[in-house]
């Protein structure tokens, strides 16, 4: 138990380091963007994603550096932008099923997963997910404006640069502390987790439901972690290991990155029950397609 313990804080300091590597500046360099007023023009190029997402224009770099690069990234830039309840959800849904496309399009390349199939299916996944988002009710979110109602954000006034410099790391200072005592709360839960006799049963005897189930809760690494070494072995065929792939591409990391979301009044069970119904709903199609269209075109062999 000690020797968990001292591995799970280890992986807690990592993750630590990563996401003030990350939170840090560009939470500041959110700021500075909108000391200037400069994030209203550079967000016009995505202005007709943003509008179609009932976000403001200045979210467009936040959704940009979700998609490229990762969760943090997206937060970090985001959170200046005082979003209602409401667009924090769209952005957990829409940023839930499609960020760190390149990194992780990547990983479901080594299952022979196309990397061009993992981008498109992520990026047209994330917009059937979000779209009954933008119909529900607003009384279904806290303090938010109706659909079509988007929030202006309004440039950070301070009495001069240096003050502001210091307020926003203030500020960036108290977010990297709250996500890191969540990432580090999920880290240990989750090694004392798989430490268990029952999962550790699981991991040594693979099955496709216990796969799933560690990358919808853990993510796409842990999950396609499992179905990698499977898929070495031999004991998955080609379609089980498509029709996984599919699923967690649209479904995964229910737990921390959906948290990370929840922090700024995001809706935790919207998040979660439209991303399951969408990736449910868009694997069971494209099992269905590829009965009678060539896998052989979304992966190699």
């Amino acid at each position: 138990m000690r020797h968990l313990l001292r591995d799970s804080l280890q992986s807690a300091v990592r993750s630590a380091l990563l996401i003030l590597k990350f939170i840090v500046p560009l939470y500041i360099l959110a700021d500075i963007l909108l000391y200037f007023d400069l994030l209203r023009y550079a967000g016009v190029l995505f202005a007709p994603l943003t509008s179609l997402l009932d976000l403001p224009p200045e979210a467009a770099i936040a959704l940009a550096a979700g998609v490229l690069i990762n969760i943090y990234a997206a937060i970090a830039l985001a959170a200046p932008l005082d979003l209602s309840p409401y667009q924090w959800t769209i952005l957990g849904v829409f940023l839930g099923v499609c960020h760190s496309i390149i990194v992780e399009s990547a990983i479901m390349a080594r299952l022979g997963i196309s990397y061009l199939y993992s981008v498109l299916l992520r990026g047209i996944g994330a917009f059937l997910a979000v779209l009954p988002v933008l119909f529900m009710p607003a009384w279904f979110f806290k303090g938010t404006a109706a659909r079509g109602e988007v929030a202006e954000v309004a440039a950070h006034h301070h009495p001069d640069f240096l003050m502001m410099l210091a307020h926003s790391l203030k500020k960036a200072l108290v977010l990297s502390v709250e996500i890191i005592v969540l990432i580090s709360l999920i880290i240990v839960v989750m090694d004392l987790l798989k430490s268990s006799t029952l999962v550790r049963r699981h991991l040594d005897r693979f099955n496709t439901s216990f796969s799933i189930i560690a990358g919808q809760l853990l993510g796409i690494t842990y999950g396609a972690g499992i179905l990698i070494r499977e898929a070495s072995r031999g004991t998955l065929s080609r379609r089980d290991i498509l029709f996984i792939g599919t699923f967690l591409m649209i479904c995964h990391s229910l737990v921390e990155d959906v948290l990370l979301f929840v922090l700024f009044g995001a809706n935790y069970w919207i998040i979660i029950g439209v991303r399951l119904t969408a990736a449910l709903v868009i694997s069971f199609v494209l099992m269905r397609v590829f009965r009678v269209v060539p896998m052989r075109l979304v992966m190699r062999s």
